[in-house]
């Protein structure tokens, strides 16, 4: 199985070149998307609860859907194990992004069977999610009484995602 390359390739907030063809436009899609790795958008119970923290970017980048299950699971193991069912979470972004990549080998005699930089389009590798500053990515509804363990289960899947986060408390009237 071929290796995923580290998270920083990615990272950043771009918008990658996309063939467009003018005389046959079906030509202009990526074809063969990779499944999404993310399992649920939604955890937990729905109900109405007293208090919604939301994780909230501090800067443009992109988040590979692995990482975010991570920090999907992070939480929701950390939650079920303290509160049982008295949370709700929600992914209130979905991975549109494909992710290409320009593979290319590294042995001796390459040159001979590769194209080069001639036709770099990429295959797809995966999918992320482009959020900018300020956006929300997180949306976790709990009671109030169990705001600490909501922050901590927040911290924990920060430490699963790239960037920089801020957590933000919103309480229901």
């Amino acid at each position: 199985m071929a290796k995923l390359r580290p998270g920083k390739c990615h990272k950043t907030l771009e918008r990658p070149w996309t063939r467009q063809s003018k005389r046959r436009p079906r030509k202009g899609y990526v074809k063969g998307i990779p499944a999404l790795r993310i399992r649920r958008f939604i955890t937990g119970k729905e109900r109405k609860y007293g208090m919604t923290l939301k994780l909230v970017s501090e800067s443009d980048l992109q988040v590979r859907d692995n990482a975010l299950e991570a920090a999907r699971v992070a939480v929701s193991n950390y939650l079920q194990k303290e509160v049982k069912d008295n949370f709700f979470l929600v992914f209130l972004k979905y991975p549109f992004q494909v992710l290409r990549e320009h593979k290319q080998a590294a042995v001796a005699g390459a040159d001979r069977y590769f194209s080069g930089m001639k036709h770099a389009f990429g295959k797809p590798v995966g999918r992320a999610v482009q959020l900018n500053k300020n956006h929300t990515l997180f949306e976790l509804q709990m009671y109030e009484r169990h705001e600490k363990l909501g922050r901590e289960a927040l911290r924990r899947a920060i430490s699963k995602l790239p960037g920089n986060y801020r957590i933000d408390k919103v309480v229901a009237d």
